[in-house]
C-alpha cells in the first residue's frame, strides 16, 4: 500500500517537503519521471499506461500533488475515469489553494474511485477526499509532518506510525541530512504488527504495512522525493528511482524542468 509523508512549514528553507512510494501490482505498466505537462506550468510526474495519469505531480512553481487509493474487495471498477487524472488536474494550478477550490467547485466524485489527495506548496497543504456521495471539502492542514497511506489521514495505522517513528525531527537536520533521511524511510522493510481492517477494506498482507513493500506479485514500483524551497527560483529538487527504493538509485530529474 503507498506510502505519502509531506513535511509542511517545518523548516525556512524548505516549507514542503515531500516524500513517496507508489505500490502497485508488478505488472502493471508505468514510465518514471518525465515531463507530463510542457508549459502552463510545466509538470512532472510518472506516467501509469495502464489507465492513464499520474500518482505523483510536481510543477514547477512548487505545487505538488499525490494521492493514495482506497482499497475495495472488489477491486477498481474499470468503469469510472481513472484517479491518475487528478494529480495533474491540481499540478495545472499556480497554488495549492486555487487548486484545491477548482478541483471541490468542478470534479464529480462518483465519476472517479476513490481516493485521498495531498495538495502543496510554499504556503500550505491541503487534503482532500474523492468519495461517491460525498462533496469534496478541502481541509487546510497545519504546519508539521502529515503521513497518508491508502486508509483517511489521521486513521489509526501502523504503517504511519511506523513512518513517523522512523523520520528524524527534520527541523533539526542539516539541509545535506534531509534526503538521506527520506531515502532510508522510503527503503525500510521494518514491518510493524499489523491491525485488523477498517469496515469494508480488505485483508491485507503484513509485508504491505512496511514502507518498502515486497508481497509476490504486488510491492513497490517507485519513489519519488520533492524539495521545495522558499525561492521560487531555482524549481523543485526532484529525485526519483525506477524500482523499489532498496535497490533502485535515486535520479536527478532536474534536466526535465
Amino acid at each position: 500500500m503507498c506510502l505519502l509523508v509531506a513535511g509542511s512549514r517545518i523548516r525556512p528553507d524548505l516549507p514542503l517537503v515531500v516524500a513517496a512510494n507508489r505500490d502497485e501490482w508488478l505488472e502493471r505498466p508505468a514510465e518514471p519521471m518525465q515531463v507530463l505537462r510542457s508549459r502552463g506550468p510545466r509538470v512532472l510526474g510518472g506516467r501509469d499506461l495502464a489507465a492513464g495519469g499520474t500518482w505523483l505531480a510536481v510543477n514547477r512553481r512548487g505545487v505538488v500533488a499525490a494521492l493514495t487509493n482506497r482499497p475495495a474487495a472488489a477491486g477498481r471498477d474499470a468503469t469510472r475515469r481513472s484517479r491518475g487524472e487528478i494529480p495533474l488536474l491540481l499540478a495545472a494550478h499556480r497554488s495549492a489553494a486555487e487548486a484545491a477550490s477548482a478541483l471541490a467547485a468542478t470534479l464529480r466524485p462518483e465519476a472517479y474511485n476513490p481516493c485521498w489527495i495531498l495538495v502543496g506548496d510554499r504556503d500550505g497543504l491541503l487534503y482532500l477526499e474523492i468519495a461517491e456521495g460525498r462533496p469534496i471539502a478541502p481541509r487546510s492542514l497545519p504546519p508539521g509532518l502529515h503521513v497518508l497511506e491508502n486508509r483517511p489521514l489521521d486513521t489509526p495505522s501502523p504503517k504511519v506510525d511506523l513512518a513517523r517513528r522512523s523520520l528524524p525531527n527534520l527541523a533539526a537536520l542539516a539541509a545535506d541530512a534531509i534526503e538521506p533521511a527520506l531515502q532510508r524511510l522510503l527503503a525500510s522493510h521494518e514491518v510493524p504488527p499489523p491491525s485488523e481492517p477498517l469496515p469494508g477494506e480488505p485483508t491485507r498482507p503484513p509485508e504491505t504495512f512496511a514502507a518498502c513493500v515486497h508481497a509476490g506479485p504486488y510491492g513497490t514500483r517507485s519513489s519519488t522525493i520533492v524539495l521545495v524551497p522558499r525561492a521560487r527560483r531555482p524549481a523543485p529538487l526532484v529525485r526519483f528511482t525506477r524500482g523499489p527504493p532498496c535497490a533502485a538509485p535515486f535520479e536527478d530529474a532536474s534536466g526535465l524542468w
